[in-house]
């Protein structure tokens, strides 16, 4: 996970975003056609895949898109990393014994291959030519891994994308319609608390070399998105990287937010809590505004912070939880 941490950080935009479409109406025209019995989609690449159907025997390649699958109802039969999968995200929880394919960034194309798949779902951040082997086993669809200039539109496009290519587009418009109710929901609830504009701060940490080092969840990254839409003000004034949003800083940074903000973060006892193990007795934390006033949130585990709808339903409880009692 530390290791995801790191490499996240460092990611561009990379893939051009073109638009998802696809249909499966006998009578379609364009660039995007199909019929009852085939589909043919175009994916944020500008790849064409041919499906002779709906996809049923689906491999995914990274988490945020194995949460689409599960939110749609489609149990993919191969899951990167499924241990690190049911540890980091738990709001879109597996379904029976999906095959562990390997790390997200190299996933075994002799696994994938011997379980027969008739779709792959991969992300932009999958390197090409490991994306080259895996279309020598099946059709590989590749979403956009994460856009900072749109986190929340282009978490639904994926989401209806693969959809799209699973028959499941009446599950995906349910769980977006559910995202903005939650939405709404938390919104209502932080102004009733009278919090409406409040400062927040979320960031994740982590230690190497005996050094604690921290990113920061700007406007650009997805939780920041989130915030900005239930009525927060992002208390970063740092730029974020132009794909998920995220920006380098240490302890000493924090003191940059401002006397009023609250800070939030999501750890895991699996990979230690830096905020409160070796943090706990440097002075630079101690004298932050945020943790004299006892305005630090370590919220549940388990709440992935780049998944899709279920993920973001599951911190928006946390949050405004977190913030209102």
């Amino acid at each position: 996970m530390r290791r995801h941490l790191t490499a996240l950080a460092a990611l561009s935009a990379g893939a051009l975003a073109l638009t998802a479409c696809g249909t499966t109406e006998p009578a379609a025209t364009g660039k995007d056609k199909g019929t009852a019995r085939s589909i043919t989609l175009t994916d944020d690449t500008g790849a064409q895949i041919k499906l002779d159907g709906p996809a049923k025997r689906v491999v995914g390649t990274e988490w945020n898109v194995v949460e689409s699958l599960v939110t749609l109802g489609v149990d993919p039969v191969g899951v990167a990393d499924v241990k690190g999968y049911k540890t980091w995200d738990t709001a879109a929880p597996l379904r029976g014994t999906p095959k562990d394919i390997g790390t997200r960034g190299e996933p075994s194309t002799d696994t994938i291959a011997s379980l027969r798949p008739d779709l792959i779902v991969a992300t932009t951040d999958l390197p090409a030519g490991a994306v080259k082997q895996l279309r020598k086993i099946a059709p590989v669809l590749e979403v956009k891994s994460a856009d900072a200039a749109d986190q929340i539109g282009r978490m639904k496009k994926n989401l209806d994308l693969i959809a799209r290519a699973t028959g499941t587009t009446d599950r995906a418009a349910e769980a977006n319609k559910a995202f903005d109710a939650k939405i709404a929901e938390g919104a209502k609830k932080l102004a009733g608390a009278g919090l409406a504009g409040a400062g927040i701060a979320f960031a994740d940490a982590y230690v190497a070399a005996n050094q604690v080092s921290l990113r920061a969840y700007t406007d650009g990254s997805q939780l920041g998105s989130v915030n900005k839409a239930l009525g927060l003000e992002n208390a970063w004034k740092l730029k974020g990287d132009p794909a998920y949003g995220l920006a380098a800083t240490d302890v000493e940074g924090l003191s940059s937010l401002g006397a009023g903000t609250r800070f939030a973060y999501i750890g895991s006892d699996s990979e230690g809590d830096p905020f409160k193990k070796e943090l706990a007795a440097n002075a630079a934390w101690k004298a932050l505004p945020f943790v004299k006033k006892d305005a630090v949130h370590r919220l549940p585990d388990g709440i992935w912070m780049f998944g899709g709808p279920k993920s973001m339903q599951a911190y928006v409880d946390a949050l405004t939880g977190a913030l209102t009692k």
